[in-house]
Formats: C-alpha cells, structure tokens, sequence
C-alpha cells in the first residue's frame, strides 16, 4: 500500500516544455500546452533553457516549444543555440510565433526547428503540430506521400501561364493580372476557372494591383506546403470579385530559397488540380524553382520592352537555359510597349532585335499609357477603368486565343 501511494504522489515526468522570455506573454499557448501535456510539461526561460537541456532529466524530453514574438529578435542568438542543442538531443522543437520577421523565422527552421504555429494559436493548431512530431518514420512517409502532387488530382488539369519579367518595369506583373482577369471572365458560355500565384515572394505586386489584403496564411503555406491539403491550399487564397482566385505574396519579404522545387511543385500541382488555368507571376531572377515552374508551363512568357537593358537581360537569361539544357521550346517572347503600326523605325529596332537574340516576338503589346498606372493604383483590372484601351484589347485577344486552344485540344482529346 505504502509503496502504491508513493506511486501515486510521484509527479508525473517532465516530457515537454516552453522556452520563453516570459511564458505569461503566451496565456493561450499555456492552456493548450496543459490541455495536451496535462502536468507533464514545464517552463524554461530563454536564460536557463541550455543549463537545463545539459542536465540528465533533459533526455526524457519529448519536444520543446520555444515562443517569440519581436522583441526577442535582439536574443535570437540564445534562439538558436537553443534550437541546435535541442537538436543534438534528438529532441524536437516547435516555434510558436507572434510577428517575427520571416527572415529571422526562416533561419531558425533552416537551423532545425521542427514546425512552425503562428500565435495567437489556431484551433488545435499545437495539437497537430505535436501529433505530427510523434508519428513514426513510416507515418511520417505516408502523409508524406498522401500529400504528394499525385493526390491533387481531381477534375482539373489545369494549363499553367507563367509571366517572367527580364528587366524591372517591363510589365510582368499588369500582363499576369489582366490576362487573369480577362481568361476568368471570358464571353461566350461558362468561363474558366482561374488561379493567379504571385510567386515574386519579396516585391510581388499583384495584391496592390487587386486592393488584395496580404495574409499571414501565405507564409504559413509556403513555409509547410508538405501538409497542404486542399482545404489548406484553399484558405490561403483570397477572391477577387468571386471569379479569381489569387495567392498574394507574403505580408513581408521573404527569402528567395525559402520555398524549395519540391515546394513549388507541391503548389502547382494542387492548383492544376483545381483550376483549368494557372498563371504564375515570376521573380526578376532566376532561383532554384525557376526550372520547376519551367517544366510545368505549357506557356514561359518572358516580357521584355524595345531597349538595351532587355536586350542584355534577354541573352543571359537565354544562355542560363541553354547551359542546364531546359526546354527551351516552352518560352513566349512579349514585346511591351511596343511600336506602334505607323512606327517603321521602331518597327525596325524591334526586327533586329530579334534577329540579334534569335528569337521572336509571340505578342506585342501597344502602349497603355497612364491609364494602366491609374488601375495598377487603385488596384482594379485594367477592363474595370478603360475598357477601350489598347493594351487591353490585345490582352483580351491573347486570352481568348489561349482558351480556345485549349478547348480544341480537349475536344480532339475526346
């Protein structure tokens, strides 16, 4: 009986716990830290976390959860020799976030944190982040491969438009959002569903350009796209005027190589699956998951204006593809701002630059004039201001060629 009751009064060991400047700060991440620990699990500030993760009752530990908000950033280097001595115990860490850089934050996950959970905590948002901490290795592949491009097939096999602009202000962002816009509201029965991916993660410009809030769901997406599930992937997306679908760029700039090709193939695949088209607004430069995006476009239109700087611009990114042996047969060459009918020098300039590149102009675009600025401005589609204007008349012609395409080629497939 003695040695019952001594079971009994025993505490129950210590399998987790926060790491906080003052856990108080956190009064949500308490409740749901004793609604999934019980009284397993105790507090650590930033201070006394290494002298006790040294300490032998460190080894039972099951997970840390380390909660920062902005003023912690001038302590990230206690952060992160935290994060790496937890690590080094095989001991997993979650970070629990309230306004942190991205900058600051991707460091840490690129140092071995193990998930991320913005605060204040979503629903059952620690709860899952804990419960994926515990799955075996064969669990872990399996959710894994349930979220795997091959499960995001549905009724959908959507074309995929990418818009890569060669030099800055040459259009890319106006001609990925107004093409957007005109394929979703096509003439002439239903129109197609659209996706519109702003992937320029650090000055992507399609939420000014549609008075699109900038979420913190982005980040949360980009920075886990291996749970994504479609509910997931839907959330994160915002609707213009209840015919586009649009993911905007993160609130705040984000790392280049926060998002990996398998990341990137992730997104695509699930917007295929769930969108007949899929226009993709690129980054001025070429980073890792260019290549991935390049394999998966019917259509790679590199935007450029008649001068030098596009002109050089052009060679590089040309002998860049050449030199990795990418599919070079896949790129639309789009003149913007380009001569007009009556122009014969400028008509002449744009021939020879393109005899200079080997290349050739698929679409020129005229001059919209301060009209596109003034859409662009109060973040309406170029149709919702002038819906006469030239540019627009051939974006709509480009979109209409593009769909019509596409329903001859699903009508010889049938």
């Amino acid at each position: 009986m003695s040695s019952t009751n001594a079971a009994i009064a025993s505490p129950a060991p210590i399998r987790a716990c926060t790491i906080a400047r003052d856990v108080q700060n956190f009064d949500l991440l308490i409740e749901d830290m004793e609604q999934e620990m019980g009284e397993a699990w105790g507090d650590l500030s930033i201070n006394n976390a290494l002298r006790f993760l040294d300490q032998p009752e460190a080894r039972n530990l099951e997970f840390v959860a380390i909660a920062l908000d902005d003023d912690d950033e001038p302590n990230m280097g206690q952060v992160e020799a935290i994060i790496q001595r937890a690590r080094g115990l095989d001991i997993d860490v979650i970070l629990i976030a309230e306004e942190l850089g991205p900058i600051v934050l991707h460091r840490l996950l690129r140092l071995g944190a193990s998930d991320f959970v913005p605060y204040p905590l979503p629903e059952n948002a620690l709860h899952d982040a804990i419960e994926r901490l515990r799955q075996s290795p064969v669990a872990a592949a399996a959710q894994a491969a349930a979220a795997s491009p091959a499960s995001f097939r549905g009724d959908k096999n959507g074309i995929v438009l990418a818009v890569h602009p060669l030099a800055g202000g040459s259009g890319g962002t106006t001609f990925a959002v107004n093409l957007a816009w005109e394929m979703a509201n096509a003439p002439g029965g239903t129109a197609p569903s659209v996706c519109l991916l702003d992937l320029d993660l650090q000055t992507g410009s399609v939420s000014t350009y549609l008075d699109l809030a900038r979420t913190e769901k982005v980040f949360e997406l980009l920075s886990n796209t291996a749970m994504m599930d479609r509910d997931f992937f839907f959330s994160s997306l915002q609707s213009y005027n209840d015919k586009l679908k649009v993911l905007t760029a993160a609130a705040d700039m984000l790392p280049l190589d926060l998002i990996t090709p398998d990341d990137i193939e992730r997104i695509i695949a699930m917007a295929r699956a769930n969108f007949d088209f899929v226009v993709i607004d690129m980054p001025r430069t070429v980073v890792q998951w260019t290549e991935t995006v390049l394999a998966a476009s019917e259509y790679y239109l590199a935007m450029m204006e008649l001068d030098m700087r596009s002109a050089q611009n052009a060679l590089r990114f040309i002998r860049a593809l050449k030199a990795e042996e990418l599919p070079m047969e896949k790129l639309r060459y789009v003149l913007n701002r380009a001569p007009r009918f009556t122009d014969l020098s400028g008509k002449a300039r744009a021939r020879r630059m393109a005899e200079s590149l080997d290349i050739s102009f698929e679409f020129m675009l005229p001059d919209g004039a301060t009209q596109v600025t003034h859409a662009n401005d109060h973040g309406l589609p170029l149709a919702e201001i002038a819906p006469k204007n030239p540019l627009l008349k051939e974006i709509r012609k480009i979109a209409q060629d593009i769909i019509t395409l596409r329903n001859e080629a699903g009508r010889a497939a049938a």
